[in-house]
C-alpha cells in the first residue's frame, strides 16, 4: 500500500485539505486526532502518563490537555518521553487501520514529520503552505489565541522553505476552490505514478 504523508505548519489548513482528498475516496489517518484518543483509551497510555505527569495528567477521566501543554511548555524534554509512550501506540493503531483500507493509496497527515526524520515511512510527501498573515488569522479564529502565541509556535516550527525543499507535491492554500484544482492535479500525479 503506498502511504501519503500530508503536512504543513499550524494554520496552513491541513485539515481542508484532508477533507479535499477525503472527498475524492482516498482514506486519510490523521495521526494528531488518533494520538489524543488513544492517550484517552489507552490504560496503558494513561498509566504512564500519570508517572510521567504526576495525578493531574487526567481530569475527571480525559486527558488534562492544558496541563500537560504548560508541563511541555517548561520542560521540553518531557515532550519527548511523552512521545516515545505514545508515538508507538498510534503507530501500531496506524498499521491495523492500514491493514483494512482498500485504495490506490492513504494518506497519513502528522504535523512533525521533516521535524522527527519521519521521511522514510512515506511513499510520497504533500506539504501544505499558506501565507503567513493567513494562517495566523486562521489560528486565533480556530483556537482563539493571540497573535503573538501563533507567532511563536510558527516561529518553531520547521519553515515553509525547508519542508518544500524535502517533499514530493505542495499546496499553496491561500483559496479553497484553487486548492481543490491543486488536490485533483496531485491525486492525478500520484495515481500515475503508482500505475507505472
Amino acid at each position: 500500500m503506498v502511504v501519503v504523508g500530508l503536512t504543513g505548519g499550524i494554520g496552513s489548513g491541513k485539515t481542508t485539505i484532508l477533507k479535499c482528498f477525503q472527498s475524492i475516496g482516498v482514506p486519510v489517518y490523521i495521526a494528531d486526532a488518533e494520538a489524543k484518543a488513544l492517550m484517552n483509551r489507552s490504560k496503558v497510555i494513561r498509566r504512564k502518563l500519570i508517572d510521567l505527569f504526576g495525578s493531574d495528567a487526567y481530569k475527571d477521566g480525559t486527558l488534562n490537555r492544558p496541563y500537560l501543554a504548560s508541563q511541555i511548555f517548561n520542560d521540553r524534554s518531557v515532550l519527548s518521553k511523552m512521545n516515545a509512550i505514545v508515538h508507538p501506540k498510534v503507530a501500531a493503531h496506524f498499521k491495523r487501520w492500514l491493514k483494512k483500507q482498500n485504495a490506490d493509496y492513504v494518506i497519513k497527515e502528522a504535523a512533525i514529520i521533516f521535524e522527527n526524520n519521519l521521511e522514510n515511512q512515506y511513499n510520497y510527501i504533500i506539504t501544505v503552505v499558506a501565507d503567513e498573515a493567513l494562517r495566523i488569522q486562521r489560528v486565533i479564529k480556530r483556537d482563539n489565541s493571540s497573535e503573538e502565541k501563533v507567532k511563536s509556535i510558527i516561529k518553531n516550527q520547521l519553515s515553509d522553505a525547508e519542508k518544500i525543499k524535502k517533499s514530493d507535491f505542495v499546496i499553496l492554500n491561500n483559496d479553497l476552490e484553487d486548492a481543490k484544482k491543486q488536490v485533483f492535479k496531485i491525486h492525478k500525479e500520484i495515481l500515475k505514478k503508482i500505475k507505472v
